[in-house]
């Protein structure tokens, strides 16, 4: 490709409204134009980049077994019903962009595609005997992020490879689970970039099992924990540890202290000389269910620990075997806080009473008590008094007659221990998701009735995982991981080029002459080759090179006369003297390196 046919448009400074590095790039070099808030085009040079990756994606998967197909990503409200997912992506997280047309159907535009995959099983699949089989895309997802940011981190519309597998067996999806997992390494190590495996929460698409696949990044959105020895690796919705142990609470005088305004861990903390590992913090919640349920939570957890909402929505979903909509934290600022009587917030204990609760309410009447074994295996600790300016000595937890649901909710950090029979402890870091596999076994098969007839003519719902991989999310992470002062250092695998072509002085017969027999040259040879051939300064073309991150530049300078050219290496910033008859043949040995 010719520059002067390419329409590369690269910018000097930086845009005001990109907010991390890798954005910046992709919009000083001309990869992304915005045309809304989280909606952008993509330009030839990152359209290259999407479609190495795609194909690197299609070679993998299709050694997996794995059939290409494309699936409508304009979806009827009735499937989504009838999985239970329409609520829950509209009404709660309110994800899914929901339209009607002109017959007053509603329809959605795909964040995913569970549900029509499912459809298209329940009516293709009928024996065991066409069991297994797996179907992918590489197409538009749609998803109504609520603060889009971070360019394509974390867009409206992106690009995703989803793959969904159907299977006879729980075994079976497992064996193909474990294959696919082996079968993302692959992908990843062919699109040059490093990955972190981590155990990771189902989320809204729910499953037995999942694993997420990061890249290490300070710009993360995810907070990943690992034992420095690699045992164990999970995102912090789904990680489990063990606190470093809380101090003893010493022996007081008073078991009602005054607090005045010190509503904060802290404040309490400075003005009484407590620990916050001494301190057990009460919050409340509500929980909204798809079949009008309103449930308040009281929730208790150690002053130096914090709740962890996907551990607690999970918990609260599960124990009351209903759709929960949403989990929202409730305080004076809350909009329904007119359902609560004269609660003191900052001052609430645990044995808070269920008359707080406004009985002209639509909430339930009970407050749901939840603890968090940080909390509740203090044996002796201050909490708020239920009064305004004051907090309390609790003895014990036996001192209080109320039922508590018991259950992992705190977000695991760094420096906790793995668990109580090993001295691992954890690291943190933060990590940016490309990948997704699950295991959703019958949930989707069973709510759509799709169903199989096995060796002995009964039929069984069928086993079902999904795969996704960001592609676009991976293009923009890649830069995250590979750029420095000068512009993006892509890895080969994935560049838009894989060299330019820069003749210093364009003008010049010879050089000129020189360029065009090794660009015909390299392009016989089918190397992506970028050839700048405008009537531009040296010093522009090199900027413009480190900019969009090309891997490789060969200049033709003054040495040509000589019969040489220079062969730079953008990562490792080493230049290497090259006899033009054997500028091929360097360029294809060195490129392997990277390849490999």
């Amino acid at each position: 490709m010719r520059v002067s046919s390419f329409p590369l448009a690269t910018l000097r400074d930086s845009p005001a409204d990109a907010e991390i590095i890798s954005h910046q790039l992709l919009l000083k070099g001309g990869f992304v134009r915005r045309i809304s808030g989280g909606i952008y085009a993509y330009m030839p040079l990152l359209q290259r980049v999407i479609e190495k990756i795609s194909s690197i994606i299609d070679k993998e998967l299709s050694k997996q077994g794995c059939n290409k197909l494309l699936l409508p990503q304009l979806h009827p409200a009735g499937l989504w019903r009838q999985s239970e997912r329409w609520e829950g992506y509209t009404a709660g997280e309110g994800i899914m962009f929901s339209l009607i047309d002109r017959q007053q159907r509603e329809f959605g535009l795909a964040p995913t595609h569970e549900e029509v995959m499912t459809k298209i099983a329940s009516e293709m699949i009928n024996s065991y005997k066409q069991l297994p089989i797996c179907f992918y895309q590489i197409q538009t997802k749609f998803r109504d992020e609520i603060r889009p940011r971070f360019g394509l981190m974390r867009s409206r519309e992106f690009i995703m490879k989803d793959a969904y597998s159907f299977h006879s067996s729980k075994d079976d999806l497992k064996n193909f689970y474990e294959g696919m997992e082996a079968t993302y390494k692959k992908i990843f190590k062919n699109c040059g970039v490093e990955i972190v495996g981590v155990d990771a929460d189902s989320g809204a698409i729910g499953g037995a099992a999942s694993k997420e696949f990061m890249i290490t990044a300070e710009s993360g959105e995810d907070t990943i924990l690992f034992t420095k020895s690699g045992s164990y690796a999970a995102n912090v919705e789904k990680a489990v540890s063990i606190p470093v142990k809380g101090k003893d609470l010493k022996d007081m005088d008073q078991l009602l202290i005054n607090t005045p305004n010190q509503k904060s861990i802290n404040e309490i903390c400075k003005n009484n000389d407590i620990d916050p590992s001494q301190v057990v913090k009460v919050l409340i919640y509500l929980g909204k269910f798809d079949n009008k349920i309103e449930l308040p939570l009281l929730v208790c957890i150690r002053g130096d620990q914090s709740i962890n909402e996907v551990k607690l929505y999970n918990l609260i979903n599960q124990k009351f075997k209903s759709n929960l909509l949403n989990l929202s934290i409730i305080d004076k600022g809350s909009n329904d806080i007119k359902n609560l009587n004269d609660v003191p917030f900052g001052f609430i204990g645990p044995d808070l009473d269920n008359n707080k609760i406004n009985i002209d309410s639509n909430w339930e009447k009970e407050w749901i008590r939840v603890i968090d074994p940080s909390a509740y295996n203090l044996s002796k600790f201050v909490s708020g008094a239920n009064k305004i300016d004051y907090h309390r000595i609790f003895d014990s937890w036996d001192s209080i007659s109320k039922d508590f649901i018991k259950a992992d909710i705190r977000n695991a950090k760094e420096g906790d221990y793995l668990s109580t029979r090993t001295n691992e402890k954890l690291i943190e870091k933060k990590g940016i998701e490309i990948g997704h596999i699950f295991q959703l076994g019958q949930k989707y098969s069973e709510k759509l009735n799709a169903k199989f007839s096995n060796k002995s003519g009964d039929l069984e719902n069928i086993w079902m995982g999904c795969y996704g991989i960001g592609v676009t999310r991976l293009a923009q992470a890649a830069i995250e991981q590979n750029h420095d002062t000068n512009g993006i250092i892509w890895p080969i695998q994935i560049a838009p080029f894989e060299v330019v072509l820069i003749p210093t002085n364009i003008k010049d017969q010879n050089q000129k002459n020189l360029s065009e027999e090794i660009y015909n040259n390299f392009l016989k040879h089918n190397i992506d080759i970028f050839f700048d051939d405008r009537d531009e300064r040296a010093g522009v073309k090199f900027k413009d090179a480190d900019l969009i991150g090309i891997p490789f530049r060969i200049i033709v300078g003054r040495d040509s006369i000589n019969g040489e050219v220079e062969l730079i290496s953008r990562s490792n910033k080493t230049s290497l003297k090259v006899n033009i008859e054997k500028i091929l043949e360097k360029f294809l040995s060195e490129s392997k390196l990277m390849y490999n």
